[in-house]
């Protein structure tokens, strides 16, 4: 075995019935407080122990929080209850630099955890990160560039997060694109780069973290772990000129329910959270391609003539008036890791929109 191998399963026999340590890989420690082969470690390790080096295998410190671990400087907050569902859990939000993605980033370091920015955009990541760890005053957050519909790139992702923090506790699978328009017309292109981003890429996610949520679960064999797939009102019923995106967002609720029956095994829950629209994200409101501009230009809404048109008819469909908002999605993500006795479900957050039967 070898460093990404060990390392969670490192991680897992510091877990002590409610959270574990931060599992930092490094090349070379002059002198770790623990020597040991792997074999020998569930026996030697104690919950004091700040540095191993494992035989054969490689060196690893060990820390409270990231911070701890990497530079032995703990500022971390402590949490207790319900205000500790993801304290110093390490989190993964892929499209986390915009839009919802960025919400749920934003959210989940004011809960406390530790939040690797996975995108596309880098740069965005990477300044997202800077503003929250510079607000907190200790390391929250940590960007990462990846692809999810590249599956080199998805196991890169998960690697380095790996060799950083020893493991995953919570992997939001977030990152999607939509496409509108008529079946008649939609480009063979546009459907198949929809469904890429939105079904493959949770696919190839799920596949590649879940091992690592098994490896961390089996010192003690009550781990638990969450993976949540952010999909949309879309996955509960059709959408007029948008069959790609439904489509994908339907097939995703299929893959929740087949991936949460096979890794409920690992103590791993998969479900999904179905926001409504979120009228103020650039999904929507891109002035070049978000789906106002797309929804107009596609004749979706009857009569409209302005982006204003537009909205209004959306707004005026949700019977809460107004549409969802990042912390509505939130409160949905930590409902569902909190509630440990639900799995493969699907959460409309609609404000009444679509109600299921």
């Amino acid at each position: 075995m070898n460093s990404f191998d060990i390392a969670p399963l490192l991680r897992g026999h510091t877990f002590n019935g409610t959270s574990s340590a931060i599992v930092h890989h490094v090349e070379h420690l002059d002198q770790p407080e623990l020597t040991c082969t792997y074999e020998q470690l569930a026996s030697q390790l104690t919950p004091t122990t700040r540095s191993v080096h494992i035989k054969e295998v490689g060196f690893f410190l060990i820390g409270a929080d990231y911070d701890d671990a990497v530079n032995g400087t703990s500022h971390a907050p402590h949490a207790s209850g319900r205000a500790a569902t993801v304290h110093n859990r390490v989190a993964v939000v892929t499209g986390g630099a915009q839009g919802f993605g960025e919400g749920i980033v934003r959210g989940l370091c004011d809960q406390g955890a530790l939040v690797f920015i996975a995108d596309l955009n880098l740069e965005g990541a990477e300044t997202l990160a800077h503003e929250l760890n510079q607000k907190a005053g200790r390391t929250t957050a940590l960007p990462l560039a990846c692809n999810v519909t590249d599956e080199a790139s998805v196991q890169s992702m998960i690697q380095s997060i790996v060799q950083q923090v020893g493991g995953i506790d919570l992997f939001i699978s977030n990152a999607g694109v939509l496409k509108a328009g008529s079946v008649k017309t939609l480009s063979k292109a546009d459907f198949e780069f929809v469904t890429d981003v939105n079904y493959l890429g949770f696919f190839l996610c799920t596949k590649h973290v879940a091992p690592i949520m098994e490896r961390m679960n089996r010192p003690s064999g009550n781990y638990a772990t969450d993976i949540i797939s952010i999909t949309s009102k879309s996955a509960l019923e059709g959408s007029n000129r948008n069959a790609a995106y439904a489509g994908s967002k339907f097939g995703s609720i299929g893959l929740v329910q087949s991936f949460a029956k096979e890794l409920v095994e690992d103590r791993t829950k998969v479900n999904t959270v179905c926001p409504g629209n979120f009228f103020d994200g650039p999904l929507w409101s891109d002035p070049t391609t978000g789906l106002f501009v797309q929804y107009l230009e596609s004749g979706k809404v009857p009569g409209a003539q302005t982006i204003e048109d537009v909205r209004r008819h959306y707004e005026a469909q949700i019977p809460m008036g107004r549409g969802c908002s990042s912390n509505d999605v939130l409160k949905a993500i930590l409902y569902r890791v909190e509630q440990q006795y639900e799995t493969g479900q699907a959460l409309p957050v609609t404000g009444g929109q679509v109600m299921l039967n």
